[in-house]
């Protein structure tokens, strides 16, 4: 495995890990606009549509006396067909009664009826060397050739740069199109850029992974950067990060396991690193909210404890009970503590500022947002709190920290 990471596994493995990383690089820049665009199903369907051009490619190429697998021509009729069902999407979005999503639907089911049609038909003819053409729908790196990475190289290279060209208008026309209209923004040309360059890494990415799973690495890469940070720019550079490190640990897995196939370990490899960032991330991941959530649960127990300290009220609940004795607020007898009776005037002087805020208000804009613990000081100026104080009567407590 520590050979296949330092490419010391021979020349065509190093080939396929470097291609793998180009692609990997290209597709989750391209994919993050598609996915903030909200335009996921597209790439399936654009994927989908590069089948019958395949087929279509290597049909003509083999009328033309040429070798029927010659990856450039294949790549070209994949990109034609792949174009036409990416305009036909768009016009029956925009000229029928019909949502985008059944047009995604209509056009990704005919367009890849067509090319089993046409691979079923190429593997009856007797020239053009058809054996392996199957592989582009899972991917195939056996046999890839210096010319197979330097065109995917070059290919996923020009989609970086456009990417990098437009991605102002593209961040805008994602966000929000109507406002990018206004602003002057041809919302359809840069759609369609955008789609343009999801089409050339899909049809990139054909040999490597397959225009099956390709989706995967176009969708799953800004998905994971997403839960990392809120910034365009970052969320651009981190699915760059996330789609490089699956293609080059992916093929790697795969050069050191012969018989493991490339194009579906890097999918899982970069769906792993979608698991992680889903449980781990700080903001956004699974164990982040379960701890926020835990923490909001021990507030509240501690809120309504003082509050029954101040009141006089008994306290039943054990998780309220062991919340304030771990604070230091009540003895084992349950008895409050010095610390603890100065928490609990605050928090029922708290309480009461609030009571008084909503007869005074009646904001629900505001008040909606008080989840029983926010302290009114984040809401109210100084001078509006001194007069619910005076409202109130008597003296304000010793400290105002908040409970």
């Amino acid at each position: 495995m520590l050979d296949a990471l330092l490419l010391q596994l021979g020349y065509n493995a190093a080939l396929v890990t470097i291609g793998a990383t180009l692609l990997g690089i290209a597709a989750g820049t391209c994919g993050t606009f598609l996915f903030l665009r909200k335009r996921a199903l597209v790439s399936d369907a654009v994927a989908h549509a590069t089948l019958p051009g395949i087929g279509l490619a290597f049909i003509f190429m083999v009328m033309l006396g040429g070798d029927g697998r010659n990856l450039p021509g294949l790549l070209i009729g994949s990109a034609v067909t792949a174009g036409l069902g990416l305009v036909l999407v768009e016009w029956i979005a925009s000229r029928t009664r019909l949502a985008e999503d059944a047009a995604i639907g209509a056009v990704l089911s005919v367009f890849f009826g067509f090319g089993v049609v046409l691979l079923t038909v190429i593997q009856t003819m007797s020239s053009g060397r058809a054996a392996g053409l199957e592989g582009f729908l899972l991917g195939s790196t056996a046999g890839m050739l210096f010319q197979d990475a330097v065109v995917i190289a070059v290919c996923g290279a020009l989609a970086l740069a456009a990417v990098i060209l437009l991605r102002r208008p593209m961040t805008l026309v994602a966000f929000d199109a109507e406002f990018a209209a206004a602003s002057g923004t041809n919302v359809r040309r840069i759609d369609l850029a955008m789609m343009g360059l999801v089409m050339a890494v899909t049809v990139i990415g054909l040999k490597l992974v397959g225009l099956i799973l390709v989706v995967a690495l176009l969708i799953i890469p800004p998905v994971t950067a997403r839960f990392w940070t809120d910034r365009t720019d970052r969320l651009l550079a981190m699915s760059a990060v996330v789609g490089g490190a699956s293609g080059y640990v992916g093929a790697a897995l795969s050069a050191a396991s012969p018989n493991v196939p490339t194009g579906p370990i890097i999918v899982l490899v970069c769906f792993g690193l979608f698991a992680l960032s889903l449980l781990f991330a700080p903001n956004r991941g699974i164990l982040a909210a379960l701890l926020r959530h835990h923490r909001f649960r021990l507030d509240v127990h501690r809120r309504q404890g003082l509050l029954a300290l101040a009141r006089g009220e008994p306290i039943f609940d054990r998780l309220t009970l062991s919340t304030l004795r771990r604070a230091g607020l009540i003895r084992r007898d349950r008895v409050a503590t010095d610390k603890g009776r100065a928490a609990a005037a605050r928090a029922l002087r708290d309480e009461k500022r609030w009571e008084v805020a909503r007869a005074i208000h009646r904001d629900e804009a505001t008040f909606g947002r008080y989840d029983g613990l926010m302290p009114i000081e984040a809401v109210f100026t100084a001078d509006e709190i001194a007069d619910i104080d005076r409202r109130i009567g008597g003296p304000a407590p010793a400290s105002e920290s908040g409970s």
